[in-house]
C-alpha cells in the first residue's frame, strides 16, 4: 500500500495547483484545527496540573500532613510522645497546637477568625509560615507578651500593621460578680504573613502557644501534634502504622481524610477538560474527511488514469492515507510545540495579558490562588498528541476507501 510511488504522489497532492487553490486553504485549515486544538488541550491540562501542585503545596503548607489528638480533642503529657517520633524515619517533624475560634476587634472592625497557638521553635519543622512573613518573624511570638501575627487580608480588613492592638474574644466564658462574660485579651500584632490563598490569608491568627493555652483555658493540654511526613502521598499508611506505636489510644487523622474530596474533585474536573477538549481535537481532525473528499473529487481523472496504468485499489487508497496522515502529522506537531511553548510561558503571558487589557482573570477574594500557575507534564503530551495522531489516521479511511472504488472506465468515458 505504502510504496514509493504512493508515498511520492501523497506527498504531490499535498500542493494544490492554482486552479485548486481552494482545496489547499481547506487542508491548511485542517492543519490549523488540529494544531490549535492539540495546544489548547496541553496548555489547559497543564494549568489544571499547576493548580493542584499549587494547591496542595499551599494547603499542605499551612496544615500538617497527619495529626494526633485525644478522645475528647484534647492532647496531655505530648511530649511523652516524642520518642516514639524520633524513632520513625519516615516522620520528618511534629509541632504542638492550640487552635479554636475567636472574634478579633480592631479600633475600626470586627471579624471572626482561627486562633492558632504555636511553638517558635517546633513550627519550621512542620508548617512553611516562617517563608511565607511580609514583616515580622516567629521568635516574636513569645509566652507571655500577647504577640499575634494576622494574615495579610485579614490585618488588611481590620485596618492594622505591627505595632497596633487588637482584642481577640473567644468563645469561652468566665464568671464575674456581674454575671458571666465572655473571655477577652488585648494582642500586640507582630507579624503580617501572606501565604497566597485567600482562606488562610483572611481566617487565621497565630499566636504563642501558652498564651493560647492561656486563653482557650485549656492549662496544660494542647489540641494535639502536627506531623510532617517524608511523602505525602503514604501519609495515611504512615499514621496506620505510627498508631499501634504509642503508648496510649489516640486519634490519628492524616491529610488525605480532611482534604481527599478536594482533590478528587480537581482529578474528575480534569479528566472531564480532557474528554472535552479531545472532542475539540476529534472535529478538527475529522475536518480532514470534507478536505480528503474534496480532494478525491477533484482527483478523479487522476485516479482514473492510475488504475489503467496498473496502479491497484489498495495503492490508491494508500495515497489518500498517506495525504490525511501527512495533515494530521503536521497539525500534531505545530500544536504540540505550541502547547508546550505556551505552557511554560503562561505565568509570563496571562499577566502580560492582563496588564493590556486592564483585567484580572482571578480574584484573591473569590480563588483559592490568584495567579494562574502551570505545570507541563510530558506524559500528558504524548498521550495527547498519541491520540490527535490516531484520530487523523482513522478520519483517512473513508475517503481513501471510496477513492479506491472508483472505476476508471466510468470516470474517461467522456474524457
Amino acid at each position: 500500500m505504502f510504496k514509493p510511488l504512493t508515498l511520492f504522489i501523497g506527498l504531490r497532492y499535498t500542493r494544490a495547483k492554482r486552479r485548486t487553490g481552494f482545496i489547499s486553504f481547506i487542508t491548511l485549515t485542517s492543519v490549523m484545527g488540529i494544531a490549535l486544538g492539540v495546544a489548547a488541550l496541553i496548555t489547559v491540562l497543564s494549568v489544571m496540573n499547576g493548580f493542584e501542585a499549587e494547591l496542595r503545596e499551599r494547603i499542605l503548607g499551612m496544615t500538617s500532613h497527619a495529626s494526633i489528638t485525644g478522645a475528647d480533642g484534647e492532647l496531655r503529657n505530648w511530649e511523652k510522645i516524642e520518642p516514639v517520633l524520633q524513632n520513625e524515619p519516615r516522620i520528618k517533624g511534629w509541632a504542638p497546637y492550640v487552635e479554636g475560634q475567636a472574634m478579633i476587634n480592631s479600633d475600626r472592625r470586627v471579624s471572626g477568625t482561627m486562633i492558632r497557638g504555636i511553638q517558635p521553635d517546633y513550627e519550621p519543622r512542620v508548617y512553611e509560615v516562617a517563608n511565607r512573613l511580609q514583616e515580622g518573624e516567629l521568635k516574636d511570638l513569645r509566652p507571655g507578651e500577647f504577640g499575634i501575627i494576622l494574615g495579610a487580608e485579614l490585618a488588611d480588613h481590620l485596618g492594622v500593621v505591627p505595632g497596633d492592638k487588637i482584642t481577640v474574644i473567644t468563645p469561652q466564658v468566665t464568671a464575674t460578680p456581674a454575671g458571666i462574660l465572655p473571655r477577652l485579651k488585648r494582642f500586640t500584632v507582630v507579624g503580617i504573613f501572606h501565604v497566597g490563598m485567600f482562606e488562610y490569608d483572611r481566617n487565621l491568627a497565630l499566636i504563642n502557644l501558652d498564651d493560647a493555652k492561656r486563653l482557650f483555658g485549656l492549662d496544660e493540654a494542647v489540641s494535639g501534634l502536627r506531623l510532617k511526613v517524608d511523602d505525602v502521598f503514604f501519609a495515611r499508611q504512615i499514621a496506620r502504622d505510627l498508631g499501634p506505636k504509642l503508648p496510649e489510644a489516640y486519634y490519628i487523622t492524616d491529610w488525605t481524610q480532611a482534604h481527599s474530596n478536594f482533590f478528587k474533585a480537581i482529578q474528575t474536573e480534569k479528566r472531564v477538560m480532557f474528554i472535552i477538549l479531545l472532542l475539540i481535537v476529534a472535529v478538527a481532525a475529522f475536518n480532514i474527511v470534507s478536505t480528503l473528499v474534496m480532494v478525491v473529487t477533484d482527483k478523479r481523472a487522476d485516479i482514473a488514469i492510475l488504475r489503467t496504468q496498473g496502479m491497484p485499489p489498495r495503492s490508491v487508497m494508500g495515497i489518500f492515507i498517506v495525504l490525511g496522515t501527512i495533515i494530521g502529522l503536521f497539525g500534531t506537531l505545530v500544536g504540540g510545540i505550541g502547547g508546550v511553548l505556551l505552557a511554560l510561558n503562561v505565568e509570563t503571558v496571562v499577566p502580560a495579558i492582563e496588564k493590556l487589557f486592564g483585567v484580572h482573570f482571578l480574584s484573591a477574594d473569590v480563588y483559592y490562588i490568584s495567579e494562574l500557575p502551570s505545570k507541563l507534564e510530558w506524559s500528558d503530551v504524548l498521550h495527547i498528541t498519541v491520540v490527535a495522531f490516531f484520530l487523523s489516521i482513522i478520519a483517512t479511511i473513508y475517503p481513501a476507501w471510496q477513492a479506491s472504488l472508483i472505476q476508471p472506465a466510468e470516470e474517461l468515458r467522456y474524457e
